[in-house]
């Protein structure tokens, strides 16, 4: 293979991460005629459209994809090989990295992440994404983001997964209005509030449903960044994850925890990249970086999947 084949290999990679030609050309550091050119030759090569215009978004083909998995690790694995294996140094870095995080991801993994990148001297720009968990693998695997953590189950194989902490849910209200002790019972004429689900946080609703308390629920909210201030303020309950619940508290002292009446345990929280050939070295430090920030202790012995 020529070094004009892989340059066009790569203008493919690019293209199919961004999705743009504009972004693609930036990204090369070449003009759009040159990416424009570059993808009529991979046209041709392939014998396929590859992308299509749909608005300002080039979307690939089913060919594109089919191509993607196998190309983008090559390409990687060709320049983890002929680029220097030691010579990342995290001290003064300040490069860009993108982590995807739901909301109460950034409320309660955020914190430690940054002192953790703190103690290490590093300086990156670091920007948070907020994905649905049914994008986390395309985010990913286009390279949007670095590392995406939720307790959404993704069994792919084009990822590297390692669970990070379990996920044992509660209930949370305002001490002001205290709830009863823990039975069957302790719902009655309660009021609560739901969260959206978009977060792979499925736990609360289906537990509100199987339990017949849906009727009850008296908020609806996208995020939980107002849930603490809410409940302090009212008689409401919301059904989260102890590990929240717990940073919620520590924000609002009057609110108080509560075990659930059923059994609570949900998918564990999990951290999730590339496959180890497709990643960079800063890639792989930040990696290390926010296992070691948010994995707790049932976890630290056994990380990978």
């Amino acid at each position: 293979m020529t070094l004009a084949d892989l340059n066009q290999l790569r203008t493919f990679v690019v293209l199919y991460e961004l999705r743009s030609v504009t972004a693609a050309a930036e990204r090369l550091h070449v003009t759009q005629p040159t990416v424009s050119y570059t993808l009529r030759r991979l046209r041709e090569t392939f014998v396929d459209t590859l992308f299509r215009r749909e608005g300002n978004d080039m979307v690939p083909t089913a060919k594109a994809t089919q191509l993607f998995g196998p190309l983008h690790e090559a390409l990687a694995q060709i320049d983890q090989t002929v680029s220097e294996p030691d010579a990342f140094d995290p001290a003064g870095y300040s490069g860009e990295l993108s982590l995807g995080l739901t909301s109460i991801g950034e409320q309660t993994f955020l914190p430690p992440i940054m002192a953790a990148l703190a103690r290490a001297g590093a300086s990156p720009h670091l920007q948070v994404a907020r994905l649905d968990s049914d994008q986390v693998e395309d985010g990913l695997i286009r390279g949007t983001i670095d590392l995406a953590m939720t307790v959404s189950m993704i069994g792919s194989p084009r990822l590297w997964r390692t669970h990070v902490r379990a996920v044992e849910y509660v209930a949370l209200s305002s001490g002001q209005h205290p709830l009863p002790p823990t039975g069957p019972e302790m719902f009655d004429d309660r009021r609560f509030v739901r969260v959206s689900a978009r977060g792979g946080h499925v736990f609360p609703l289906q537990a509100l449903t199987e339990h017949g308390l849906m009727p009850q629920v008296a908020l609806t909210v996208e995020e939980y960044a107002t849930v603490p201030a809410v409940l302090e303020a009212t008689d409401l309950v919301v059904l989260l994850p102890r590990h929240v619940a717990e940073v919620f508290s520590g924000w609002f002292p009057g609110l108080r925890i509560a075990d659930l009446p059923w059994p609570g345990q949900s998918t564990p929280v999990s951290v999730y990249t590339r496959r180890e050939a497709n990643l960079s070295a800063a890639q792989k430090w930040f990696r290390s970086v926010v296992l070691d920030a948010v994995t707790a202790g049932e976890y630290r012995t056994a990380r990978a999947d």
